[in-house]
């Protein structure tokens, strides 16, 4: 029942909801909290992990805070504090162990970096251009990959190779997890990083709606709202009888912001010039032909 006094961001929010529509997204307020709990967990954590089931926002609230800091820095803010951001991004579960933090050759014992060692060794170089270094490991955790990081989120922020090289991260170095959950996540990784938790059920379906009649109004301005208005009371009316007459099938759940993606992305291939749906730049070029042949 307690109530947290709101953050004193300064400008940082209204710098959000400028960024936030240019990239295609609404400044929902939910959206923007997510924002500012993730740079207050970079500010106190140089390991932190964002948690969510997709499509949560995690690569988005990342994007545009990382966008926020440059405009933040443009405009003459603290430049130890705002900085623009270089992102080091990669899937660790896309590639094997070697590959990822380096292996040597079983024949010639040549040492071949991975492409977190040359991520990280490359954020490590770029420590004073005034820019704050994210290596980004957008994947699931597991026991595999996750363990060999222990030396790196603790206090002594040191990547081990197995060649015996160590990288000292600096100061503006974070190292960003984007996961599903944690379930095999061991107590000695979690107590190490930051949490951020991302839910679906807290930014909604219907910014997904208002984003995509946004994109409507270029083309079809007069249908826009009024399509915005029908899929809205459609999926108010069919979310809840899918979750309570429908079964899904086993082992493939899904949450409500995935359904409305789904039909979004189907009303969209309807709504075409092939099913009579004519775009205002096609009406105006035909009335202009039409005039000409009066």
């Amino acid at each position: 029942g307690v109530e947290l006094p709101p953050s004193n961001t300064g400008d940082m929010m209204k710098i959000i909801d400028v960024v936030a529509p240019e990239r295609g997204l609404q400044a929902a307020k939910p959206f923007c909290g997510k924002v500012i709990q993730l740079w207050e967990t970079v500010m106190v954590r140089h390991g932190l992990m964002t948690v969510g089931i997709p499509p949560c926002g995690k690569t988005n609230v990342k994007d545009v805070l990382a966008e926020t800091l440059a405009r933040l820095a443009e405009g003459g803010a603290d430049a130890d504090v705002f900085m623009p951001v270089t992102q080091y991004v990669m899937n660790p579960k896309s590639i094997t162990q070697g590959q990822l933090y380096g292996e040597s050759d079983l024949n010639t014992q040549e040492w071949t970096d991975g492409v977190l060692a040359i991520a990280v060794r490359e954020a490590a170089k770029a420590y004073g251009d005034g820019r704050r270094q994210w290596v980004v490991l957008d994947g699931p955790v597991d026991a595999i990959w996750i363990e060999n990081m222990n030396t790196v989120l603790d206090d002594n922020k040191m990547l081990c190779l197995a060649n015996g090289e160590r990288i000292k991260l600096p100061p503006t170095m974070t190292m960003m997890f984007e996961v599903q959950d944690l379930k095999v996540a061991s107590p000695a990784t979690v107590s190490r990083c930051g949490m951020v938790y991302l839910e679906p059920v807290q930014l909604g379906w219907k910014p997904l709606i208002v984003s995509w009649a946004e994109n409507f109004k270029i083309k079809y301005p007069t249908l826009a709202d009024q399509l915005k208005k029908w899929t809205t009371d459609l999926c108010d009316k069919a979310l809840p009888f899918i979750r309570s007459e429908c079964r899904e099938a086993p082992g493939i759940s899904s949450v409500d912001a995935n359904l409305v993606g789904s039909f979004l992305r189907m009303l969209t291939a309807l709504i075409s010039p092939r099913h009579g749906f004519r775009p205002v730049e096609d009406t105006s070029a035909e009335e202009q032909k039409g005039a000409k042949k009066e």
